[in-house]
């Protein structure tokens, strides 16, 4: 075995240590004198002062072991590590009792000394307790919630309510609540936070109980306990559901220990002294230098020692870590029952000793010399110890390492987590070292995640933040397109000085951390390194089997706590791994021209349908793997050169539906081998794939055979050749990076993609596994993140509340200023705390790299998405979470880091918007994405880009041919699609050009809370012409677009408008019982979101009569006759519902429900005023008098609903000028900051039109008696059955309508689809009949 990693390499075997007696005689040993001298040197007794040479005892090799053994003899008093201490009880190896003595259900770590509530109040004690004497255990707390932490006695019964604390003789400290609790509770101490050490402290001799946070005392909890026969106290906890902490009585060294107070579990004292005499010979092998030409010894720096192979110094060594060897690392197979204090005592060795030595070694030098210290003392290790010694050693040096790391205070400098970090780097950067921990300990035993995360301080003040930012300032909110926040150019001299102090402070925090951030892609880098293949396999191929596993277990255990890494740790270590990554990236493109830079990178499409890499069960554009498999074989074979082998095809099959193990003989029956190119590869079934923790999509990739021909010609039968589809776990570097004559991860490249490579394969999967990454659980964590500007936001609004406040006070009322004085100092003071907090937030989370990293992202994922567009068909394999990141990560740069930090500053920004629209507007309503959710998402976020100016023109840049497809699909008819969304695009692309539609906030709503001024429905109006005139292109187009698009429309209309009416008639039937009544929220819900239905179909209406008035006015089209026929019929219904005095509208909008805000005249009367105006204003002649003659001779017509709008009860007489409007009615007149003087003008001068026309009219209908009298007894007749009959007619679109609203009752049971054959629109309302009874029957 030779030891890696170092520019020398030392045969083990030669220094092996024997008692030959020729070993002195071996070539390289110094003369006796000098040997001697330098033998005690070395080891010589600290407690001692050295003796004179001429009266010590000669040393040389073959006596150095007699030596040894006295310098290593413990005094017995020393060696008392097992047995009974006087003042305790119990095993001398202190853990949990998970074996009893607890209430609830908790998870405790396998180690016995961690443990995680999974009850509403588990509770649990140790193994031992106490009954005289002073004694300690610490308490790490890695969550801040309720728990309560101290001492009972075996007689305390606790159970889901009362825990530690609660019962007599138990005592516990809640730094949650910051209270202490024995039966009763009052304050004490502070408040805790995760990451925090809690020290708890009894005294039996003077009856006392204490407790200390961070090794400062928060003084004496409790005193006068119970003591004497029989009672012993216990360490315990009771924790609610998914706190966790883990405890240390002794195991480890205590992270801040109190003079006079023993830990629970004694130290291993002998082994801790013999350890650290070793350690101190150890340095002096370091510390001197044989001069063999002089004969003399030199004293040196330790830092500048260099292994050199001198046979006497390695001989020493050798007898070194033969004694230190057994004390570091466990045995290799001890008996089972002694595993658990074995294993506790080397952890404790290894922290106390090693740990010390090697943070002594970086502390001390640069970080040079610190890294070839520490990549010499590991050759040493593997030179001189057993294999499964230094493993072992190496593994519980990490878990040390990466717990001192999380949990340390976060101090000004950072100093405490850069050593820890720079002691990680110099350990990794030891080859071997390396590669053991990266394929056993880093992924598999350890969270090392952690090490790229840099926790957020919960205590401003302990963290340094004060020191440096001295000075506090906040930003004013703002909006998050464009910046439309408080001007710099508007602040004050002191706000501008305060915010340039602010600012200066901010960049000297950025600057500390960037220290620590800069360790972290080191340590990514040397993970990431692929040039250490020399004897193994390199880092990086170790690194991605470990990568795909951890994202295997983020993406299928979601909900299973332990197993998933927490967000906020996933998004540092996002972070860090592109910057690793864009580094090896640009590297290899320095020295392969032919490649690409990371600004280009890309995923290309071959990797998602050519089963190189695993997705696991995640969902694909096309849907399920198997699924699209066995659909497009034909376009893999054609476009991709890769067939699906029948019978494994027919076997997957069977697979998808059986998951059972498969049987004997139809395993026996499968193909037990695969050929390759250049020769035969055994391939026998792996039992995993049969595994049913295996997704069937899964299972039909890993057993499916893949063919593939490399020259793009007619396949043959002869040219078929098979090729295996490896596990993660399976690959070799070749499998990924493949060969002269393999692909590796770009098998099947399709005709599209280019033929040089990108990058090297393995970046690529690295990539793909960053942006997995984003899609698991790192936007989420950025949105959360956003609250501490949230807060800022609301104490900066209560602040100048109370300001303005205290301006506006009467000095004469001294008892109100004192109040608001101490508001506005509580304010201050938190606004200094969330300022400094939001400080620390800006420099982790929200910088201008963190900013450049995502965006970076977002283009890879438009390219990556804009090459598999390209492939046709097999566009269906990619996943569905990369459309999911393009779309999530273009929202989190727009809404998440302003106002600091805008979008509009970042390079290629109108080019990544237009790209981004591109996409969205042609697979909004693609074929081959079938998934619901993604195709929801495609739609909502096409909905949120038309919502503002800036990525609203970028939809109009987008080519002309696309834009029109874009409107094409959404004025597909509205059965076939999410007709809402689509509806309320259209709506967004007329806001501001329909009639008083340029309001931003309902009028009604203004003097209530404002909403969040980002979000899509409350942005300013940005219609888009452009958009419009393609719609009303396309309208013009074909005789069978505008009907069917209309007709749906109309019965979207018809069907949402009567669900609403159905809704307010209960909710108003429930707020008139005499019994107290609750609304669900639920139908409230429901109810807004059909009357805002209602409101945007009614303008989209108002958009298509304004853009192509023909549609229902040219009567030379076969349908226009029967559309202004069904719009009329709609228009009178929702103005005599919404117009009737005192009806049930007016009275549901009078009773502000919450939930029901948007519900209100003024938007729906808007809306239809602006289609009526559309159709008798602005139209043509022949138009207007179509449109008049229709609408009068609508059954349902009132002209009282006409003079509603302008606030008059009844229509005028002819020639008299029309009353003022009654201020408490509704009236446009009201409305004159969003109606405009010529649309006002333009309603009276309609109503003056309708008055006109229903007064000649009504004269034409005298002079024609006959048919006026046939007229009325037919009404008369039929209105005598108006609660028995319905009457209906066939619309155009072959919905059955009822020709005569007047004579409908409202259907007894509301329709539940909008597809509903039978829709019978609303009756008429009438103040004498607002509730009809349920029809008798109904004639057709």
């Amino acid at each position: 075995m030779a030891s890696k990693g170092s520019s020398m390499s030392f045969s083990r075997k030669s220094y092996r240590l024997t008692s030959d007696a020729e070993k002195s005689r071996v070539t390289g040993i110094v003369q006796e004198k000098l040997l001697n001298d330098y033998l005690h040197r070395i080891f010589s007794s600290p407690e001692h002062a050295p003796a004179a040479a001429t009266s010590r005892k000669p040393l040389n090799f073959q006596n150095l072991p007699e030596h040894l053994d006295q310098l290593l003899h413990v005094d017995n008093e020393d060696e008392e590590s097992q047995g009974q201490v006087e003042g305790r009880l119990g095993p001398s190896t202190v853990v949990l009792d998970h074996t009893g003595g607890f209430e609830g259900l908790l998870l405790v770590d396998d180690d016995l000394l961690g443990v995680i509530g999974h009850s509403n109040f588990g509770t649990i004690r140790s193994t031992t307790c106490v009954y005289k004497g002073k004694w300690v255990y610490e308490v790490l707390i890695s969550s801040q919630g309720l728990m309560q932490i101290g001492w009972c006695t075996i007689n305390c019964r606790f159970n889901q309510e009362e825990g530690v604390g609660d019962t007599h003789n138990s005592y516990a400290y809640d730094g949650n609540r910051v209270r202490k609790w024995n039966v009763t509770t009052t304050n004490y101490g502070k408040a805790w936070a995760a990451g925090d050490i809690v020290s708890c402290l009894i005294d039996l001799d003077d009856g006392t109980l204490s407790f200390c946070l961070n090794g400062v005392s928060l003084g004496t909890a409790f005193e006068n306990l119970s003591r004497g026969l029989g009672m012993a106290y216990f360490p315990a906890i009771s924790l609610s559901f998914k706190e966790s902490v883990a405890f240390n009585f002794g195991s480890r060294p205590l992270r801040y220990p109190v003079a006079g107070y023993r830990p629970l579990q004694d130290p291993p004292r002998a082994d801790l002294v013999r350890a650290q005499k070793l350690l101190g010979c150890f340095r002096a092998v370091l510390s001197v230098e044989l001069d063999p030409v002089e004969g003399r010894l030199v004293e040196k720096d330790s830092s500048e020692w260099q292994l050199q192979g001198q046979p006497t110094v390695l001989l020493t060594l050798a007898h070194i870590f033969h004694r230190f060897a057994p004390l570091l690392g466990r045995g290799r197979r001890p008996p089972p029952h002694q595993c658990p204090p074995l294993v506790q005592r080397k952890v404790y060795l290894v922290e106390a000793v090693l740990m010390s030595f090697l943070r002594g070694v970086v502390e001390a030098g640069t970080p040079a010399q610190a890294q070839s210290m520490v990549r010499q003392i590991l050759d040493l290790l593997w030179l001189f110890m057993e294999d499964y010694e230094v493993q072992d050693c190496l593994k519980q040096l990490m878990m040390s390492l990466l717990r001192l790391y999380r949990f340390s205070p976060i101090v000004p400098d950072l100093s405490l987590q850069i050593h820890y970090l720079r002691l990680t780097i110099a350990i990794l950067r030891h080859e071997k070292s390396r590669k053991f921990l990266l394929s056993n300990v880093l992924f598999d035993v350890l969270r090392s995640v952690v090490f790229f995360y840099i926790k957020s301080p919960l205590r401003v003040e302990e963290a340094g933040l004060q020191e440096l930012i001295p000075t506090t300032w906040w930003p004013h909110r703002s909006s998050r397109e464009g910046k439309d926040s408080k001007d710099v150019k508007d602040e004050t001299a002191e706000e501008h000085r305060r915010r340039r102090a602010y600012e200066r402070g901010c960049q000297r925090l950025k600057k500390r951390i960037e220290v620590v951030e800069e360790l972290q892609v080191q340590i990514l880098k040397l993970l990431l390194n692929n040039k250490d293949d020399n004897g193994g396999e390199a880092s990086r191929y170790i690194f991605l089997t470990k990568f795909r596993k951890f994202l295997q277990e983020n993406a299928s255990g979601r909900g299973n706590m332990p197993m998933l890494c927490p967000p906020e740790y996933m998004v540092c270590f996002l972070h860090r791994l592109i910057s690793a990554l864009r580094y090896y990236w640009d590297e290899y493109k320095a020295s392969n021209p032919r490649a690409s830079f990371s600004e280009e990178a890309y995923v290309p499409p071959q990797v998602f349908y050519n089963g190189k890499v695993d997705y696991f069960d995640l969902q694909r554009l096309g849907g399920l793997l198997s699924h699209l498999r066995k659909t497009l074989k034909d376009d893999l074979a054609s476009k991709a050169n890769i067939l699906i082998d029948p019978l494994e095809l027919q076997a997957a099959t069977m697979d998808d539906l059986d998951e059972d193990e498969e049987p004997a003989p139809a395993a026996a029956q499968r193909p037990m081998q695969a050929l390759a190119m250049g020769g035969v590869l055994p391939l026998p079934r792996p039992s995993w794939l049969s595994s049913p923790t295996l997704g069937r999509a899964n299972r039909f990739l890993s057993t499916a055979a893949v063919s593939l021909m490399t020259p793009r010609r007619p396949l043959t039968t002869s040219e078929k050749v098979k090729v295996r589809t490896l596990s993660a776990e399976q690959r070799t570097r070749e499998d990924i990076e493949g060969s002269h004559w393999n692909e590796g991860l770009l098998l099947g490249r399709p005709p599209e993609e280019p033929e040089q490579p990108l990058t090297e394969n393995s970046l690529l999967e690295v990539l793909d596994g960053a942006v997995m990454m984003y899609n698991l659980s790192v936007h989420q964590q950025l949105g959360k993140m956003v609250g501490v500007s949230d807060d800022v936001n609301e104490y900066a609004v209560a602040l100048r509340d109370t300001e303005d406040k205290l301006r506006r006070c009467p000095k004469r009322r001294k008892d109100i200023l004192a109040e608001l004085t101490k508001s506005q100092k509580v304010f201050s003071e938190k606004l200094d705390h969330l300022s400094r907090r939001l400080a620390w937030v800006h420099a982790t989370v929200y910088s201008q790299e963190k900013m450049l990293d995502i965006y970076w992202l977002l283009r890879v994922c438009l390219r990556t998405v804009e090459h598999g567009d390209r492939t046709g068909s097999l566009f269906a394999f990619m996943p569905e979470f990369y459309l999911s990141v393009a779309i999530n990560s273009y929202s989190a740069l727009k809404n998440y880091f302003g106002p600091v930090h805008s979008m509009e500053e970042l390079p290629g920004y109108e080019e990544t918007l237009t790209r981004l629209a591109a996409i969205l507007a042609k697979h909004f309503a693609d074929t081959r994405i079938v998934g619901t959710d993604i195709r929801d998402s495609l739609m909502q976020a096409l909905a949120s880009y038309v919502c503002y100016p800036h990525s609203l023109r970028a939809v109009e840049r987008i080519p002309e041919e696309q834009r029109i497809a874009m409107v094409r699909s959404l004025l597909a008819p509205y059965e076939q699609r999410p007709w809402a969304q689509t509806n309320w695009i259209l709506v967004r692309l007329w806001r501001g050009c329909g009639f008083g539609y340029r309001y931003t906030r309902l009028p009604h709503l203004l003097k209530t809370k404002p909403e969040d001024a980002n979000l899509p429905s409350l942005q300013k109006p940005c219609p888009s012409t452009l958009l419009q005139q393609h719609m009303a292109d396309l309208l013009r187009e074909g005789p069978d677009v505008a009907p069917s698009f209309l007709n749906s429309v109309l019965n979207q209309l018809n069907w949402a408008f009567s669900e609403f009416i159905g809704m307010i008639q209960e909710i108003q039937q429930a707020a008139e019982r005499l019994e107290r009544n609750f609304v669900d929220s639920r139908q409230l819900k429901v109810c807004a979101t059909c009357f805002d239905l209602s409101v945007s179909l009614l303008r989209v209406l108002e958009m298509t009569i304004t853009l192509v008035p023909e549609i229902f006015l040219d009567w030379a089209r076969p349908t226009s006759e029967m559309l202004l026929r069904r719009l009329a019929q709609l228009l009178n219904q929702v103005l005599n519902r919404v117009t009737a005095e005192r009806n049930l509208f007016d009275r549901v909008v009078t009773l502000r429900l919450p939930g029901l805000e948007s519900v209100d005249h003024y938007p729906i009367l808007v809306a239809v005023t602006g289609i009526l105006v559309r159709l008798l204003v602005h139209g043509p002649a022949s138009g207007t008098e179509r449109a008049t003659s229709v609408l009068l001779a609508d059954p349902c017509f009132q002209l009282r609903s006409i003079c509603y709008l302008l606030g008059q009860p009844e229509p005028p007489a002819p020639g008299t000028v029309p009353p003022a409007p009654d201020r408490k009615r509704f009236s446009l007149q009201s409305y004159t900051d969003y109606i405009s003087v010529e649309e006002l003008a333009q309603v009276e001068q309609m109503l003056a039109h309708l008055t006109s026309a229903s007064a000649q009219a009504a004269a034409a209908s005298l002079v024609s008696g006959s048919h006026c009298t046939h007229v009325h007894t037919t009404q008369t007749h039929v209105s005598t059955n108006v609660h028995t009959t319905h009457v209906w007619h066939v619309s155009l679109s072959g919905y059955l309508t009822p020709a005569h609203p007047a004579l409908c009752s409202p259907p007894a049971r509301r329709i539940s689809a909008p597809s509903a054959m039978l829709t019978p629109f609303l009756p008429c309302s009438s103040p004498v009949a607002t509730s009809p009874a349920k029809p008798a029957s109904t004639s057709i």
